[in-house]
């Protein structure tokens, strides 16, 4: 199962839709405090819909609680298989060096997101440069959503690993899919 790990998230509505993203991904949220806002926030729950209840969520007190009930996780390039031994974390940062695109995620990995207005701190970052990965922008653009950069980042991490199990085929809800076996004309 991938993680996704929020350090000190402040905006309740993009938690609740990471949280959402989360649910519909099989992806447990990991989340470190303190939060700019309480869990019972109507914005988490309006954004994560009915959903919220339904998340996996895991709670811990600063970045050393989280490190310490999650042993095993490894920093730094993946290895070769045969020397894989745990997941790993990613830190997305507008600082990296390398794309998210550059990384094979692993199916178990945790990919952590700072909090909307400094990113994760760098006294964090500077020790694991080889696990810093950004999203490309244009320009002077200094971030996206952390909703979005979430989501971007996780489903390249899904799709690296197949999708994990999820549904990949969707049904029209009231109608069939029509199929006249032919080349469609416009």
């Amino acid at each position: 199962m991938l993680n996704i790990v929020l350090h000190e998230p402040e905006i309740p509505f993009n938690t609740g839709a990471i949280g959402r993203t989360c649910v519909a991904t099989g992806t447990r949220l990991h989340m470190i405090e303190p939060f700019g806002f309480v869990l019972s926030d109507k914005y988490i729950k309006r954004a994560g819909m009915d959903y919220w209840k339904d998340l996996d969520l895991a709670k811990y007190i600063d970045y050393e609680d989280f490190l310490k009930k999650n042993p095993g996780i490894r920093f730094g390039a993946r290895a070769l298989p045969e020397e894989d031994k745990g997941p790993r974390l990613w830190f997305a940062t507008t600082k990296a060096h390398q794309t998210y695109a550059d990384v094979s995620f692993g199916p178990d990995d945790f990919i952590m997101f700072g909090k909307e207005s400094a990113g994760i701190p760098e006294e964090i970052l500077s020790h694991h440069e080889e696990s810093c990965i950004r999203i490309p922008m244009a320009g002077d653009t200094r971030s996206l959503n952390l909703s979005n950069s979430a989501s971007i980042i996780l489903y390249e991490a899904l799709r690296q690993n197949d999708f994990c199990g999820l549904n990949r085929k969707g049904e029209l809800h009231r109608l069939s899919w029509e199929t006249d076996g032919g080349d469609r004309q416009e």
